[in-house]
């Protein structure tokens, strides 16, 4: 008899249970999504070199903000000027299953940079990296308070303390706000 019941209610909670799951799940994309979303576009500000060897260099940034059509993440593609010199920067990041978010961040540890290892969004406005390269760990934060405008800072660990090291101040500059000043 106790089978009997089993085998009638266990496959309607499996039923009942399974789109509750991607509901939940719909539900939990959403704040990243959101967030993902608002970097799309053209992002231009300064920047400055807040700890390290080259502390108080300033520069300015340029960057193309994307979403991939069809995985939830981002990548902030293209570079920064101190002078007349122009160095190459990127960051890309995608969900990875379980495991959060993977990527890189100026190539990844196997070029000049460091792997993004996990990380997750905490709301529709700031999202949390953790990076890595070698003995080098530390945290990429971007924070996008009004949609017009995102703070990036990146700080790596010294001694159990997470110290900033780079912090970039951008504005958005779109095509459709450009063209609106333009016409007038």
């Amino acid at each position: 008899m106790r089978s009997v019941i089993l085998s009638c209610v266990l496959p309607a909670t499996v039923a009942i249970a399974a789109p509750l799951v991607s509901v939940e799940k719909a539900f939990a994309a959403e704040p990243d999504k959101q967030f993902f979303r608002s970097v799309e576009g053209r992002w231009v500000g300064p920047g400055e070199i807040i700890a390290g060897k080259y502390k108080g260099t300033k520069f300015t940034c340029d960057f193309n903000g994307s979403t991939p059509a069809s995985k939830l993440g981002m990548t902030l593609d293209g570079g920064c000027r101190v002078g007349v010199f122009t160095q190459k920067m990127s960051a890309s990041v995608e969900r990875k299953g379980r495991d959060g978010y993977r990527g890189t961040f100026m190539g990844g540890s196997t070029e000049s940079g460091m792997d993004i290892v996990g990380g997750n969004v905490v709301d529709a406005q700031k999202v949390v990296f953790t990076i890595n390269r070698k003995q080098l760990n530390g945290v990429m934060q971007a924070r996008v308070p009004d949609g017009n405008s995102m703070t990036v800072t990146v700080a790596v660990r010294v001694n159990d303390q997470l110290v900033p090291v780079i912090g970039m101040s951008l504005k958005r500059i779109d095509s459709v706000e450009v063209g609106a000043i333009a016409k007038n």
